[in-house]
């Protein structure tokens, strides 16, 4: 038998960083605040991200810094331009983060790791008086429309319901399933919004190699240009058994969803005529290995990636250093890529991001449809979002 419906100012479901930026702006404000996370532990990908060093945000212009998201949709960049790069930064430092910022931009605590972080956030958290409800599952809303909504769980304890004054959700994308962003929630919110399919995003490249590149697995190609249409970057990327990873691919994503052809420049820091004035002077007879090391200093992986990709190779080896065409790739399986792009359109919200259907529900974080590389980009949108989801909340409970 389900109990009677619990009270609270707001409720916040999912306990990854946009839902807990949402708790920590409502709470500070003076609301009670559950926060319900389906997991036994908060912020599980959060913190396996920060395994590998937690990138917080990019020191840059916060014009360069937008340009990411591509065609940013207008409540992103208000939630970016208030809770941007700096803010971001002076954020963590008021959780006792040390920072630095790397020689391309990428803001990290010095001690390169998201757990001291976290045990900061959820301590502040506590002191604010939010409670955080381990291993409750949302499964149902009640309909629309109506003054306030009912939210029941599946709990340790059994069937709970609460009834909030205003609700965020904070569900995470459909990647890494494991740690709880699966995606599942599509179908409790789909009567209320329109929701774009998920696709995957920040994500690896399936290629089958020959075996004489087994011994270059592990190389990272840099430095590189890479090209898939209308994206590019200026990154690298590691040969892998499987295929090829990094952050130069990652930033081409969205252009190989749609298509497009993905090329390398393995020169580019070599003008087209400066390429073409040394392919010339190639001695009669010499090897092409051999003198793609000694003119263009070219790495054995880079080579070999040239050999895999370009035989035979063409008389005029200029197309094959500037051009590389990688051909038969394939992306990841979503499960495994870093991020997704999809979920609830931003023209089924207002501007503080509520649901136009259902007023006094809110969304924020990954659950919605925006896209942008690594680099401290995912992260600073997530946090942005739970705050300015956060903000319409307390307007909407009349404690703006």
């Amino acid at each position: 038998m389900t109990a009677a419906p619990e009270t609270t100012d707001a409720l916040v479901i999912g306990a990854g960083p946009a839902g807990l930026m949402a708790a920590d702006v409502l709470s500070e404000a003076g609301l009670r605040v559950i926060i319900a996370e389906a997991k036994p532990s908060p912020a599980r990908k959060f913190l396996m991200a920060g395994k590998s060093g937690l990138n917080l945000t990019k020191d840059e212009p916060l014009a360069d810094f937008l340009k990411a998201y591509g065609n940013v949709p207008p409540a992103l960049e208000t939630a970016l331009r208030d809770f941007g790069p700096d803010a971001v930064k002076k954020w963590a430092v008021g959780l006792d983060q040390s920072l630095f910022t790397g020689s391309s931009g990428r803001v990290f605590p010095e001690v390169m790791k998201a757990s001291p972080l976290l045990r900061a956030w959820l301590t502040r958290l506590g002191n604010y008086g939010v409670e955080l409800r381990r291993n409750w599952r949302w499964t149902v809303m009640s309909p629309a429309p109506s003054a306030t909504s009912n939210f029941t769980f599946e709990t340790p304890g059994g069937p709970a319901v609460i009834n909030p004054k205003v609700t965020i959700l904070a569900l995470g994308g459909a990647s890494w399933s494991r740690l709880g962003s699966d995606g599942a929630w599509t179908d409790l919110v789909a009567q209320d919004a329109d929701l774009a399919p998920f696709v995957p995003s920040n994500v690896g490249l399936h290629r089958v190699w020959s075996d004489h590149m087994a011994p270059h697995f592990g190389k990272a190609i840099k430095p590189v240009a890479i090209r898939a249409g209308a994206y590019a970057s200026r990154g690298e990327f590691v040969l892998s058994q499987r295929g090829l990873e990094g952050g130069g691919i990652y930033a081409v994503i969205p252009g190989l969803r749609e298509g497009a052809d993905l090329r390398l420049d393995l020169l580019p820091d070599w003008p087209k005529a400066r390429v073409e004035k040394t392919l010339i002077q190639r001695k009669k007879g010499e090897n092409t290995t051999k003198f793609l090391k000694r003119a263009f200093r070219l790495p054995s992986e880079k080579i070999a990636l040239i050999m895999e990709l370009a035989r035979p190779l063409p008389s005029d080896l200029t197309s094959v250093l500037k051009d590389l065409h990688l051909t038969e790739i394939n992306l990841r399986p979503m499960d495994e890529a870093i991020s997704t792009a999809g979920g609830v359109t931003f023209e089924s919200l207002t501007d503080h991001l509520e649901f136009a259907t259902r007023p006094g529900l809110f969304a924020a974080g990954e659950m919605l449809d925006w896209d942008a590389p690594t680099g401290g980009y995912l992260l600073t949108a997530c946090l942005a979002t739970g705050r300015l989801a956060a903000r319409g909340a307390l307007i909407a409970a009349g404690r703006a």
